[in-house]
């Protein structure tokens, strides 16, 4: 357990940590997600998370692992041509993960999403909270629309809005 992440954690307030995003931002990434998923098989998902449960802080589990939770959670693994991605967005520890499933990660090499995460990151330590966001979603859009190209058969498996935790 590390002692100062868990102070950060507790100390800050839900509603703190998610000012980052308003209503009308999650509704521009919601917008932007349903748009990318028009031009390609993947199911983007995007989870925005403020301080992490206690469980998690007590096990001192690294934003990647709190993100591959998440990724069961919420369904992103159970699509039908293992098409899912997660966008995670951990507030508190200012950290931002991109998990995909197997179907598209035998695709696009991890170095591609952690260059997105990277581009967040950037974004988001300028207070660019909401530009960062659609960047990495219209990002993701060209990586799968490029590998994973709409069909015959196009169907929305998850909802296109993001979670806030």
């Amino acid at each position: 357990m590390n002692p100062q992440r868990l102070f950060k954690h507790l100390s800050t307030p839900r509603w703190w940590a998610l000012r980052a995003f308003r209503r009308a931002d999650l509704v521009a990434i919601a917008e932007a997600v349903t748009a990318t998923e028009t031009r390609h098989r993947g199911e983007l998902r995007v989870a925005i998370e403020g301080p992490l449960p206690l469980r998690a802080l007590w096990r001192d589990l690294p934003p990647r692992e709190r993100a591959a939770q998440l990724f069961t959670q919420l369904g992103v693994d159970r699509t039908a041509e293992a098409s899912g991605i997660l966008i995670y967005v951990q507030l508190v520890d200012r950290r931002v993960e991109i998990l995909a499933d197997r179907g598209i990660a035998e695709r696009v090499p991890q170095a591609e999403w952690d260059a997105i995460c990277r581009g967040m990151e950037s974004a988001f330590r300028a207070g660019q909270w909401r530009e960062g966001a659609l960047a990495a979603v219209a990002r993701a859009g060209e990586l799968l629309t490029t590998h994973f190209p709409a069909g015959d058969a196009n169907p929305n498996e998850l909802p296109d809005a993001p979670v806030v935790l």
